[in-house]
């Protein structure tokens, strides 16, 4: 598909807030989760379908080193990220933004 991944404010603030924990924990780790999760945003863009379906149309694609999780959806060419939670959170926080 190649084209980038369209990132919803929501998502955005999303990783915002992750950012912000994890820099507040150790200087230079949020940086680290940035740089994940940009790598994680260039794979969904090359291969999107190598994700899974894990709520009606949405996929997750889960970060390296990070217990995270991108949830995005296919809309004919375009890629839309909808959230970027936690492993542990509830997923009925992620479902509701469907």
């Amino acid at each position: 598909m190649s084209s980038s991944p369209r990132v919803r404010p929501a998502a955005a603030a999303d990783i915002e807030d992750a950012y912000r924990w994890y820099e507040a924990r150790r200087p230079g780790l949020g940086e680290k989760f940035l740089q994940s999760v940009g790598s994680i945003l260039e794979v969904i863009a090359r291969e999107p379908k190598r994700f899974p379906v894990v709520h009606r149309d949405l996929r997750r694609a889960l970060l390296q080193r990070f217990p995270y999780g991108i949830f995005f959806r296919i809309q004919g060419d375009r890629l839309m990220v909808v959230a970027c939670f936690h492993a542990s959170r509830d997923p009925r926080r992620w479902k509701s933004r469907h």
